[in-house]
């Protein structure tokens, strides 16, 4: 992938990759659309090509989109949404995809923010769309079923503008937990040098075939494995969403040999009745990434012979910024990595200095997978994007410390760090031991306030629908932590919850969840 290619008669470097591989690939299966057992769509790289250029032609021609235009996906996981992206690509056009599991309100700030000239949406996603149509000012966006935008031949011929390798063709928005959701700009160079990242991560060869579950709004289901391995020549299935039986009856049918699942998901798996008999075998690895990773997790997999592979990074740094290679999965379990060619990674301390090796620092990134900044629709109409860097180095706000090797592993988030009698605790730390036993289903743990230590640690629990789960108790929870942690980490109270609160993209809402237990509601 890294030679140098044809531009041809395409005239972005993304768009350009995807025309010499309608070359060189024409025949090899790009992207299989559909659930196991479903008449799905497959189309090779020939015909994505085609598809392209089909798509391509009726943004410019039919819908008048132009170069720095933005272009949004309301959707779920499609073929066509990333036919999208690569025709973006080619006409030096922004595609956005927006988060379908947000509220209307939510949707909105992004529209307002980015100010698309296009919204593209799915069938299921038709009424939301019809809503944020009548919403004031959308008479500056079209919204048009995906369909339309290849059922019918489309306008050909149309000149080409001429897009560099830093044209802006990604715009992915933040949960906003803290605030207003802020969009990360990512330019082609970039989602290149992420595929580069992503192939040292997973060694893609010839022969692998991807299985793509996870949301394509997110840089985790679209730039981790799906994107790069496209780009690399691969195979993908493509389902539209995540559902556990689908996902083990797509391995035991469809023989992939990659997946990314995240925590939630690598748990939907292995609790699922058919997990034990399901047939695993074509699978040579699996990739995951999160602060809070129960080894329980990993060693599941791990004994039924399918390494899990760790990918750290943030919609800011593209994501892939530290990798724990398939090949070194099974030896560092528990361990996020190093940082891929090309990428560098500093642990700094508060004053900005790195930490010496072993201690803990916040994990600073400098990549050119890293995003060029945070867009910003300025009230004069001129949009900036050279925001939330320093010097190129992303300040991720999670905390690592690194081994001499040069190792690296997430201890946590800076901000969820509390100092409990002038000690340092991490509570991700206390987390992956809590998900370890038994009867626990979710839990997060987080600092309140103490008028003798400063802060406490606080754990809150879910309790799974298990017999384990339905006589878990505080005891059992503090007997079991104290096994492998020391006393001052232990949590001074287990709150046990129905739920916990969380964000649209299902991370917990600490800040949300401590004011509860500071005024007792919990």
């Amino acid at each position: 992938m890294s030679q140098r290619l044809s531009m041809g008669d395409a005239f972005s470097p993304i768009a350009a990759r995807f025309a010499a591989l309608a070359k060189t690939h024409a025949n090899v299966t790009a992207v299989r659309n559909g659930l196991p057992g479903e008449a799905g769509v497959a189309c090779d790289f020939a015909t994505f090509w085609r598809r392209v250029e089909r798509v391509t032609g009726h943004l410019q021609g039919t819908w008048a989109v132009q170069a720095g235009d933005r272009v949004a996906w309301l959707g779920l996981n499609h073929a066509l949404q990333l036919l999208t992206l690569v025709a973006c690509a080619r006409l030096g056009v922004i595609f956005m995809p927006l988060n379908y599991r947000l509220a209307a309100a939510e949707l909105r700030q992004v529209l307002q923010d980015a100010r698309p000239k296009l919204l593209v949406h799915d069938a299921d996603h038709a009424t939301m769309a019809a809503q944020l149509g009548l919403d004031e000012g959308a008479d500056e966006c079209d919204f048009v079923l995906q369909e339309r935008l290849i059922d019918t031949a489309s306008p050909r011929f149309l000149p080409l503008p001429q897009v560099q390798a830093d044209a802006p063709v990604l715009l992915v928005y933040t949960s906003g937990t803290t605030g207003k959701p802020k969009g990360a700009v990512h330019t082609q160079a970039g989602l290149l040098a992420n595929a580069q990242a992503s192939d040292f991560a997973h060694g893609f060869r010839a022969a692998d075939h991807v299985l793509s579950t996870l949301p394509l709004f997110h840089v985790g289901g679209l730039c981790i494995q799906t994107l790069p391995a496209l780009l690399c020549g691969v195979t993908v299935t493509l389902h539209p969403r995540f559902e556990p039986a689908m996902w083990l009856r797509a391995v035991a049918q469809d023989k992939p040999t990659l997946s990314l699942l995240v925590p939630a998901t690598l748990r939907a798996v292995i609790d699922h009745p058919e997990w034990q008999g399901t047939d695993l075998t074509s699978l040579r690895g699996v990739m995951t990434g999160s602060s809070t990773l129960p080894l329980s997790y990993l060693q599941a997999f791990h004994d039924r012979g399918i390494p899990v592979g760790q990918i750290y990074g943030t919609t800011e740094t593209g994501p892939v910024s530290i990798v724990l290679p398939l090949d070194q999965a099974m030896a560092r379990p528990g361990t996020t990595g190093w940082p891929p060619p090309l990428a560098q990674v500093q642990l700094r301390n508060e004053q900005g200095q790195e930490v010496p090796l072993g201690q803990v620092g916040q994990v600073c990134i400098r990549a050119p997978n890293v995003m060029r900044g945070y867009w910003q629709h300025a009230q004069e109409g001129v949009s900036s994007t050279n925001d939330g860097l320093l010097e190129g180095w992303f300040a991720t706000g999670d905390s690592g410390r690194q081994d001499v090797d040069g190792c690296i592993t997430i201890v946590g988030r800076s901000k969820d760090m509390l100092i409990s009698g002038g000690e340092n605790i991490y509570p991700a730390e206390i987390e992956n031991l809590l998900l370890s036993l038994d009867g626990v289903a979710e839990c997060t743990v987080l600092g309140l306030d103490d008028e003798r230590w400063g802060e406490v640690p606080v754990a809150v629990v879910v309790r799974s629908h298990t017999e384990a789960g339905q006589v878990l108790s505080q005891e059992m929870v503090i007997a079991h932590l104290q096994r492998s942690i020391a006393r001052f980490k232990l949590p001074r109270r287990v709150v046990f919850l129905d739920s916990l609160p969380k964000s649209a993209l299902g991370k917990v809402q600490k800040p949300v969840l401590k004011a509860q237990l500071q005024t007792d509601k919990c």
